[in-house]
């Protein structure tokens, strides 16, 4: 038995989930949410002019997310459900397969993401998989409104938190007879591979394909 971990945007989804929110909220942002949008754009890129593109990355989707405020869980279902209907033709079905043969073994499935949660429960329901969830909260207030906040983002050295603290909250030891597995695409992921027994490098891009092959880890294509 073993725990395996997978990343979702550019593993188990060939794409990028903010890029569609972002499509999506083209056609339906009011005036008010895209001047959240825009202030929070802006505070993003002074931000990342001095620690970097991931900082901004993240400070965006803090902002993004914030644009959220005062709506309603029925309401956001609704945007998701379509983040859902115009992603799933992205699923790598090769993936999928993978991790049902991980399953049928006994193994147990972690959907691992910085993605927001509502979203990803949305998404494994329609692929038909059966799998935990790690990743990045989006809350709601004890009306089922939305604050505008999300948790922690899960990303990075974060996944590697959150597998480890999974791992003890599920009574499970880490030696050597548990065997963990980790798919995932980018260098970010660098932390989830070194802690994996079997890191496996997905759809990587030149400089992930470059360190893949210097640190003799498998790659799964579609």
């Amino acid at each position: 038995m073993a725990v395996v971990t997978v990343d979702f945007d550019g593993t188990l989804y060939q794409g990028n989930s903010f890029k569609i929110m972002f499509k999506i909220a083209k056609k339906k942002f009011t005036l008010k949410q895209w001047l959240v949008v825009i202030a929070g754009l802006i505070q993003a890129i002074f931000i990342g002019v001095f620690k970097g593109k991931d900082a901004f990355r993240h400070q965006f989707f803090i902002a993004f997310a914030k644009s959220f405020k005062g709506k309603t869980e029925q309401e956001m279902a609704l945007f998701f459900q379509e983040l859902v209907s115009i992603g799933k033709k992205d699923v790598h079905e090769d993936l999928v397969e993978k991790i049902r043969e991980h399953q049928q073994q006994g193994d147990t499935i972690i959907l691992l993401s910085g993605a927001l949660r509502p979203f990803l429960e949305m998404f494994v329901q329609e692929v038909k998989l059966d799998v935990h969830i790690i990743s990045t909260s989006l809350l709601y207030d004890q009306n089922g409104v939305c604050t505008g906040e999300i948790g922690q983002i899960i990303n990075g050295a974060s996944k590697v938190e959150k597998v480890k603290d999974w791992l003890q909250a599920y009574s499970r030891k880490e030696d050597d007879a548990l065997k963990i597995w980790a798919y995932a695409d980018s260098e970010s992921d660098i932390p989830l591979f070194e802690l994996a027994t079997y890191p496996v490098v997905v759809n990587p891009d030149e400089a992930m394909l470059a360190i893949a092959k210097k640190r003799e880890w498998p790659v799964f294509s579609s």
